[in-house]
């Protein structure tokens, strides 16, 4: 009689091949859940900056240096050439307006000025010598006309008296014309003699107005000598710090070699370079601050310098009330300019996130602080501390800041701690 035989309902090889499509299910399960953007890493909370979103004010600054300058700086030129023959005072000085700094030698001028003082006083001495002249001539003119009138009146009387006799038939014809020829003759003889003295007098004063002119510019040209000699001492032209003095005795200097420069302390400047690309947004009046002493203070542009020198352009800026105590010439301040006003903005505390996202996405914390999940975000406008955020991110909300270097592709972080 024939047994029946219960057949096996999970045979090993059923068993193995049910568990080799799993593994492959498994397999391309994972393979898929890495491949789709979900993929995780545990991170360490100790070893990551988590900022807060907030709202506040926001305005575009940029750190710069600047140099402190005085307020003005004049140059020391040598407006005459010579030889240094003694210095006065010593690089560093507090000058007053004119103290001689340093004196020059020059044989040249010195010998100039002798020769136009003996120029001078040989024409002053030849235009006495024609003035005295001129007046003796005029003398001498003015008594030719009272010879002349002199003689006028006695012919007039000649002529009158032998009219008188003539009409009397006292004299003759002859007697009576002789008389009136000699009493024409004398007045033609004024009238020529009154005509020569008017032109000697005008000559005369011509003579006198061109000598005088003559001999002023020789006195001007002395005078210009004498002051070219006078400036062979280098006084200071205003009051101030005598700086960069290089002159030493005996050193010969040409004519318009710098010798020096002087500071005027009345006040401070600060020269400040900026970056080329920041040259359409920098104008006059914008403002910067610096800290000195524990102390804010505030400097406002003044002039601007356009020209562009190794990626770089100037400006000059002007202490906004108080001027630090104790601040000094060649300083160095770190100021933070203003290029914008204050507005108020979504803020997003600056971290190493920036150099990995570009700014286009962050690691958002989530509500239970455990995770971290990338997010999509818009910034605009950024100052040394803050980015501006226009789309993504709400105040109030937290994100990751620190650098993603590590992160690779990572679409969500778990955040642990240890």
């Amino acid at each position: 009689m024939d047994r029946v035989v219960a057949k096996k309902r999970w045979s090993r090889k059923r068993i193995l091949t049910i568990a080799a499509i799993v593994g492959i299910v498994a397999l391309i399960a994972g393979s898929v859940y890495y491949t789709s953007g979900k993929s995780k890493l545990n991170v360490d909370t100790e070893r990551i900056t988590v900022s807060t979103v907030t709202k506040g004010p926001f305005q575009v600054t940029i750190p710069v240096n600047g140099i402190v300058l005085p307020i003005s700086t004049i140059y020391l030129d040598a407006t005459e050439g010579g030889r240094v023959e003694e210095k006065y005072v010593e690089d560093g000085a507090v000058m007053k307006k004119g103290e001689p700094i340093l004196r020059l030698s020059n044989t040249d001028l010195t010998l100039n000025l002798v020769t136009q003082e003996t120029s001078v006083y040989n024409l002053l001495t030849q235009m006495q010598i024609a003035r005295t002249a001129a007046q003796q001539n005029t003398v001498s003119k003015l008594n030719q006309m009272t010879d002349v009138d002199n003689a006028l009146k006695e012919a007039e009387r000649v002529y009158l008296l032998d009219k008188h006799l003539y009409e009397q038939k006292a004299i003759g014809s002859q007697e009576y014309k002789q008389a009136e020829n000699n009493y024409n003759y004398q007045l033609q003889k004024k009238k020529l003699t009154q005509q020569i003295l008017k032109q000697d007098s005008v000559t005369t004063n011509q003579g006198v107005a061109q000598a005088k002119q003559l001999y002023d510019g020789s006195q001007n040209a002395l005078q210009l000598t004498r002051k070219k000699v006078g400036d062979l001492i280098v006084r200071a032209p205003v009051d101030g710090q005598l700086t960069s003095l290089d002159a030493e005795i005996g050193q010969n200097k040409n004519k318009g070699e710098r010798l020096g420069q002087l500071d005027v302390l009345s006040g401070f400047k600060v020269r400040v370079d900026v970056d080329e690309h920041y040259i359409s947004q920098v104008y006059t009046g914008l403002l910067g601050t610096f800290t000195f002493a524990d102390k804010n203070y505030t400097l406002k542009i003044q002039k601007i310098y356009t020209q562009v020198t190794n990626g770089r352009f100037q400006v000059d800026m002007m202490f906004v009330g108080a001027v630090p105590q104790g601040i000094r010439r060649g300083q160095t301040l770190q100021i933070l300019l203003a290029l914008s006003d204050e507005t108020q903005a979504i803020l997003l505390p600056k971290g190493g996130f920036y150099q990995q996202t570009g700014g286009n996405w962050i690691f958002k914390v989530s509500d239970n602080g455990s995770t971290a999940f990338k997010t999509d975000i818009q910034l605009g406008r950024q100052n040394t501390d803050y980015y501006e955020v226009l789309q993504g991110l709400k105040p109030g909300e937290k994100v990751v800041t620190s650098s993603y270097e590590n992160y690779g592709t990572m679409q969500e972080l778990v955040l642990k701690k240890n």
